[in-house]
């Protein structure tokens, strides 16, 4: 299986992609083949796995907490891949608002979701991972300047910690600021974006006005990657001094780093 039709017949993996390819700033680009990203693993077939398997990876880094793990899953075991899990969000941070999210009727979700109010959500919960969650993303960088390559970054849906800590890294790598976009907005796509799971039990069901008011949650918007990108502005003053102040990153780790993933 090539990897462009594995993008579109991984039928338990959604949204995976090799980001290889993408332009740095200075005319190099990323290798093919040592930087991944996709959703969850636990609903993996046997075929994904095999395919998953013959990647050659080093480190799955799994950014779900223990929440999402417990509703959908752990990932499958891979042979010989280390399995990390560096959750980015609380497992207490907003369990009520997405058991809403699955369960709530329409007069709910029209109170916590209407007039902006998920996107605003998801604009502030990309702003915390940048403002808070430096540490992890520094273990990700450095792992990956030592000796975790290749690497698949996953989330839930691979949209959004995954989506972040991808854009991150490519930052890191001198990526040009409109590639990282491209990329981060490919999870729109029709056969990569999240399966919105809704209980049987809700009423509201999956009508036209709950989806449309779920779909902030659930698209990826430039705003929200450069509500990330104003917050590294605001507290560091720029994406460089984010990268060596707040993610610790020293010249020589960022020439590893791009020693490792970029060609050339």
């Amino acid at each position: 299986m090539t990897q462009q039709s594995a993008e579109t017949s991984l039928t338990g993996v959604r949204n995976f992609r090799d980001v290889g390819g993408l332009p740095t700033e200075d005319g190099r680009r990323v290798r093919h083949g040592v930087l991944f990203r996709s959703g969850h693993l636990a609903h993996a077939t046997d075929e994904d796995a095999a395919f998953l398997g013959g990647l050659g990876l080093h480190t799955v880094f799994d950014f779900r907490n223990s929440a999402d793990q417990a509703l959908e899953g752990p990932d499958i075991a891979l042979p010989g891949v280390r399995n990390v899990n560096i959750p980015l969000t609380d497992p207490a941070d907003g369990a009520e608002f997405w058991r809403m999210v699955r369960e709530g009727e329409l007069d709910q979700l029209r109170a916590v979701l209407s007039d902006d109010q998920g996107a605003e959500r998801m604009i502030g919960s990309y702003r915390t991972m940048i403002r808070q969650r430096t540490e992890e993303h520094s273990r990700v960088l450095h792992s990956l300047a030592e000796d975790s390559v290749p690497a698949l970054m996953h989330c839930a849906a691979g949209k959004d910690r995954a989506g972040l800590s991808i854009a991150v890294t490519l930052l890191a790598l001198g990526v040009e600021r409109e590639a990282i976009e491209a990329d981060y907005l490919k999870s729109n796509s029709p056969h990569r974006r999240y399966k919105v799971h809704r209980s049987p039990s809700s009423r509201a069901g999956m009508s036209p006005e709950v989806m449309e008011l779920l779909s902030p949650l659930f698209d990826a918007r430039p705003t929200y990657l450069a509500a990330a990108f104003e917050a590294m502005d605001e507290r560091w003053g720029g994406a460089e001094a984010y990268l060596t102040e707040g993610l610790k990153l020293s010249p020589a780790t960022l020439e590893r780093l791009r020693d490792r993933l970029l060609e050339g």
